[in-house]
């Protein structure tokens, strides 16, 4: 009898545990199948009103304006820097520039930076870098995949559709990141995909110079925006083919703005500025729009919260100055599903001039914004700013221009090489920052306000100003030859 007691209850345990066993796995299925995937898709070098469903004029992007429509539409959103490698790497730490370290061009983070693969691995989710990476050191960044940019007809890489799409397919039922940058629209703009726009119908933004040569720069950049919508629609469809669109969040993201004056490399609307939206069916409503202040820097948490784990006690691997080792981001997640429409309250960015193609011993600037007004700190301001751009065709036209006596291509000329130490915008009344008002009296506290923001983010990102600026090649990428003189003063 005792013998069959202790069998009963035996038995009872194994099925006890059986049960637990099986709930524990259909949980966990839930719990996957809960978990959304991401496509992050990336615009290299693009201005944020270059885009149909930002209101262009000029460009048609049939692919994205139809996935921004059916989504949330960012109206505020904001890069922490106007050059590719400070910006994409702000995205994918979670952190400013200058704390993450990788805050010149052709940078990289400190060793001990965690990025967005990282954590969502750990978090049981696959990850793919395709495209352009302009991220270091490797290591930081463990994507599962790497593959090369979907080109026109696969004429340049045959396999690329089928590489992303078998990565796709064999993540079965594990949730999956897709980090999609572009090439495109970066110059030099030969890429048209048989897209021509016409030079003479160009309606061109108040900021610059008519010429014959901007008009053919632009129809040609133009054309290239086009190429990448045509590329965002094939990686929609490979999203599609493999029935994984229902549960899939889309974002999109300009980058800084064009290499024409008043947009890259300076921290301008147009240089920081993003044309963005987020796309999940079923869970975001169509036609929404926001005013929400968010950055780049907030993508990786909004992720992790998304993925089930918590970004607010996560280290990212670098302490701030007060000692907090959290991110700099903050999750936008109750913005997307629309129980809230506020996050932050400024937006900061910074832009280092060492280290860039034919650029400046030091120039940098530093800027605030409360969507409304804008502040720009030249910390270089008694030096001349210079780059690539100031030896093209387009800004040598404009030269030419104002020596023939439009005040306009004089002014936009004298303004991009030479600086005040500060600049202060009304974006309302003055949308393309044309007219600086930081000298008018009546300013005077909005001007003290931002200030003290200002100084208060840098001192707490460790950012010192020139002596930042100084050691930035020390940031760049070890494989770049570069000679660096310890005892420049500037």
């Amino acid at each position: 009898m005792r013998r069959f007691q202790i069998m009963l209850t035996r038995i009872f345990f194994v099925t006890i545990i059986f049960i637990i066993f099986c709930l524990s796995d259909i949980f966990s299925a839930e719990l996957k199948s809960d978990r959304p995937n991401f496509v992050i898709i990336i615009g290299d070098d693009s201005t944020y009103l270059d885009y149909g469903f930002n209101g262009s004029p000029n460009v048609k992007t049939p692919n994205l304006d139809r996935l921004a429509s059916g989504g949330l539409r960012f109206t505020r959103f904001y890069s922490p820097a106007s050059v590719c490698s400070p910006l994409r790497q702000a995205l994918l730490t979670g952190l400013y520039p200058v704390r993450n370290g990788a805050y010149p061009n052709h940078s990289q983070v400190y060793p001990n930076v965690k990025t967005l693969p990282a954590y969502l691995k750990e978090l049981g989710y696959r990850t793919a870098c395709v495209g352009k990476t302009h991220f270091g050191p490797a290591k930081n960044y463990p994507f599962d995949s790497f593959f090369k940019m979907i080109e026109d007809g696969d004429k340049k890489n045959p396999n690329e559709f089928q590489k992303v799409e078998k990565f796709i397919k064999e993540s079965g039922d594990e949730p999956f990141l897709l980090y999609v940058a572009s090439h495109e629209p970066h110059s030099p703009h030969n890429k048209s995909k048989g897209v021509l726009y016409n030079s003479d119908s160009i309606k061109l933004p108040p900021y610059l110079v008519d010429t014959v040569e901007t008009r053919a720069e632009l129809a040609k950049y133009y054309a290239e925006i086009t190429y990448l919508d045509w590329q965002a629609g094939q990686v929609v469809k490979l999203i599609k083919d493999s029935k994984r669109a229902d549960n899939t969040l889309i974002l999109f993201f300009s980058e800084q703005g064009n290499d024409l004056p008043h947009g890259k490399w300076t921290l301008y609307d147009g240089g920081i500025r993003v044309a963005a939206f987020a796309n999940w069916a079923g869970k975001i409503k169509s036609e929404r729009k926001t005013d929400a202040i968010i950055q780049y820097v907030d993508v990786t948490p909004t992720l992790i919260e998304l993925a089930g784990g918590d970004p607010t006690i996560l280290k990212t691997g670098k302490k701030d100055t007060q000692g907090n080792e959290g991110f700099d981001g903050k999750s936008f997640a109750n913005v997307l599903l629309g129980k809230t429409n506020e996050l932050r309250k400024y937006a900061f960015a910074q832009f280092t001039g060492r280290g860039i193609n034919h650029g400046p011993e030091a120039y940098a600037s530093r800027a605030v914004t409360d969507g409304q007004w804008k502040l720009i700190k030249n910390i270089h301001h008694d030096k001349e700013f210079k780059n690539a751009a100031i030896k093209n065709a387009v800004y040598k036209s404009w030269i030419q221009k104002g020596k023939n006596g439009d005040a306009f291509a004089k002014e936009q000329t004298e303004r991009y090489v030479k600086r005040p130490e500060w600049e202060l915008y009304n974006l309302n009344s003055d949308p393309h920052e044309l007219k600086n008002i930081a000298e008018n009296k009546e300013n005077k506290e909005i001007l003290s306000k931002l200030k003290t923001e200002l100084e208060k983010w840098m001192k707490q990102q460790g950012d010192l100003g020139n002596k930042t600026e100084l050691e930035a090649y020390e940031h760049q990428n070890k494989n770049r030859i570069i000679t660096v003189n310890r005892n420049n003063k500037f």
